[in-house]
């Protein structure tokens, strides 16, 4: 009897609370909206799980940014570790990027370098969040900064930024970027029917020139030192995105172009979002931020999407009839490759009958706005402190 009290008193069952049975259903939920609605999975499903790693009780399976190790403990836990070595180091956010890099086309913005403007003006959501988080709520300028990046949709970029600035957020920031990547066919289409006339829907930009392969190989080198000239913290971002991209297009390098945007990549996500899961302590997660976070982080992405299809409208007053543009497709602007532009060509399409197709179109802000929410990171990088 002894040893089964001792056994007893020693398990996970003796430290269960009300926190963690709580973190179990969000975690549950987001391997529901995973499986069951398509949201995400990659990510959703290793941070849903994570999620619930971290709150079984004795299991030493959570991480946190101020983790001490205990006297005489050679190694951290295992989360722990990856998350010492790969998100507090900067590493492991990069090479998602480099992976990214590899899978992206940049033809349909080099096709039309007009939409790089409605990339960066997509941009527009991180910045309002960011005051709002800061001047409303009281957030410090760490905390905002983290927080405003959700609007550019882009999950490797809020992590890796966020890591750096409010460590303590990672998970809420984490979940709440890749619920909103997710949702992109649910957020945008009232957003661009709101601001958007059907005539505007109608404009139906021709084909662009083809692109040359000069041109596709030099874009990547070119991008990538400019950007660090002009915002060396985002050098490790702009920096990998262009080197998987160079892969790429280089023609000659198959086999690395076929590791960074697979295998390595595949990799990469399982313990990025393993371990973005594993922050998430019933103790730490459920707090009243969390929903502040939440909610910040659509009013980001609403003003980002309304952003691009503003500047879009406002590009048009100076652009000749053949030259004008979508506006729907600043929608695209957001860096959730490649569903924003799927999103934009479905609502057009439907829109109009079948008769105004914008894929090709919208792919150009929609790749541009992966560079911009980089650089926009830097630049809270450079102004709030690495």
């Amino acid at each position: 009897m002894d040893v089964a009290a001792t056994l007893l008193r020693e398990s996970g069952f003796a430290g269960l609370g009300w926190q963690n049975l709580v973190m179990f259903g969000i975690g549950g939920l987001l391997i529901w909206l995973a499986i069951r609605k398509g949201f995400e999975p990659l990510l959703l499903i290793p941070i849903g799980f994570g999620a619930i790693l971290a709150n079984l009780p004795r299991a030493l399976l959570s991480v946190s940014d101020a983790y001490a190790p205990a006297a005489g403990a050679p190694f951290p836990p295992l989360l722990q570790l990856v998350y010492d070595s790969g998100i507090r180091t900067e590493f492991l956010p990069p090479v998602i990027f480099l992976g990214v890099g590899a899978l992206t086309d940049f033809r349909p913005l080099l096709a039309r370098p007009v939409t790089f403007l409605l990339g960066a003006a997509a941009q527009l959501g991180v910045f309002v969040a960011a005051v709002g988080a800061s001047q409303l709520f009281g957030f410090s300028n760490g905390e905002a900064a983290s927080i405003g990046i959700i609007g550019g949709a882009d999950g490797p970029t809020s992590i890796y930024l966020t890591a750096k600035l409010a460590p303590h957020l990672l998970g809420a920031v984490a979940v709440s970027a890749y619920s909103y990547m997710a949702l992109v066919p649910v957020i945008q289409p009232p957003i661009m029917r709101l601001l958007t006339t059907r005539q505007e829907r109608e404009i139906n930009m021709p084909q662009a020139k083809p692109v040359s392969s000069t041109a596709v190989v030099v874009f990547p080198i070119a991008t990538a030192v400019v950007a660090a000239l002009a915002v060396p913290t985002c050098a490790p971002l702009i920096g990998l995105l262009m080197f998987g991209n160079l892969l790429r297009e280089s023609g000659v390098t198959e086999r690395l172009h076929k590791t960074a945007g697979s295998h390595l990549i595949n990799a990469v996500t399982i313990f990025l979002g393993l371990t973005v899961g594993a922050t998430m302590e019933g103790s730490a997660f459920l707090h009243p931020r969390t929903l502040a976070i939440l909610l910040l982080g659509a009013v980001a992405f609403a003003c980002s999407t309304a952003g691009g299809v503003l500047f879009a409208k406002l590009l048009n007053l100076f652009l000749r009839g053949g030259q004008r543009v979508n506006p729907c497709i600043g929608a695209a602007g957001v860096s959730a490759v490649p569903m924003a532009a799927r999103v934009v060509q479905t609502f057009v399409s439907r829109e109009t009958g079948g008769r105004v197709n914008p894929l090709m179109p919208a792919m150009g802000p929609n790749v541009a706005g992966v560079i911009g929410t980089a650089v926009a990171a830097g630049v809270f990088l450079t102004l709030i402190g690495r």
